[in-house]
């Protein structure tokens, strides 16, 4: 069964109503085809599944309701080529795309996210973040750093990045694709890593390929759900809050990711 959509219609549409009537989301009639009647009742059952409510039934949806055996959505990795890559980052050194696109997209792909709209999400956050494709550490700036201080003095006694006080900040700042930050995030995301690593004692390990990559994969897919809702909405800059708490790199993070929303079918 493909993805259904408003203005499909045949037995497919037929078992997506009746599966709809069945847990309690009227489709109206049961008659195969996908009008406003379908497409309301299934982003009710969407939203009380805590799916993304868009109307359309993908293989997550189709899955909640019993249609298809598998949930996953279609894998595009193929399709991510270091050419499209170095399209959507143009001032990046293409040997860097070469070194860390494929242990970019074996870490999506591995958390399940590999799907067309976080695969976009996040070389168009690596250009944002990094633009060279490099896991980096963060330098220093007025923002963490004061005028007569020593680096990152700002950072040190930041509690809502779990630090207490020097050298904290300079030892938890930001590290990796994504900018890991803080003691607490390094703390957080370690366990989480396979195989566990301990970031709080190693933090410089942020900085390794595959950990850069695995914690950016990590971390995207903590916030799927609230990223491919701004972006339904086509809220480029609410999907780069939910990475970056801001919209530092939004100009860049914008252009990469329309480059490439254009080139993938």
């Amino acid at each position: 069964m493909s993805t259904l959509r408003n203005g499909d219609k045949g037995a497919a549409v037929k078992a997506l109503q009746r599966a709809l009537a069945g847990r309690g989301f009227n489709p109206g009639v049961i008659d195969g085809e996908f009008g406003g009647g379908t497409e309301a009742a299934l982003i009710a059952f969407q939203r009380s599944e805590g799916l993304l409510a868009d109307g359309v039934a993908g293989p997550r949806t189709l899955a909640q309701l019993g249609l298809v055996a598998s949930p996953a959505l279609p894998d595009v990795g193929a399709e991510m080529t270091v050419q499209v890559a170095s399209r959507m980052c143009p001032a990046t050194p293409l040997a860097n795309i070469k070194a860390n696109l494929p242990v970019v997209l074996d870490s999506l792909r591995a958390l399940g996210i590999g799907h067309r709209v976080m695969t976009l999400m996040a070389i168009a956050s690596i250009r944002a973040e990094t633009e060279s494709f490099l896991p980096v550490s963060e330098g220093r700036s007025k923002f963490n750093t004061s005028p007569a201080g020593h680096p990152f003095d700002l950072y040190d006694n930041r509690r809502d990045l779990g630090h207490r006080g020097a050298p904290d900040g300079e030892r938890y700042r930001g590290r990796g694709f994504i900018q890991l930050t803080g003691r607490f995030n390094y703390n957080k995301y370690g366990p989480r890593l396979n195989p566990p690593l301990d970031l709080e004692a190693t933090p410089e390990l942020a900085n390794a390929s595959r950990v850069a990559a695995d914690l950016l994969s990590l971390f995207l897919a903590e916030r799927e759900l609230q990223i491919k809702d701004a972006l339904l909405h086509g809220n480029l800059q609410a999907a780069r809050r939910l990475v970056n708490g801001g919209v530092h790199g939004l100009d860049r993070f914008t252009d990469a990711y329309k480059i490439g929303d254009s080139l993938l079918a």
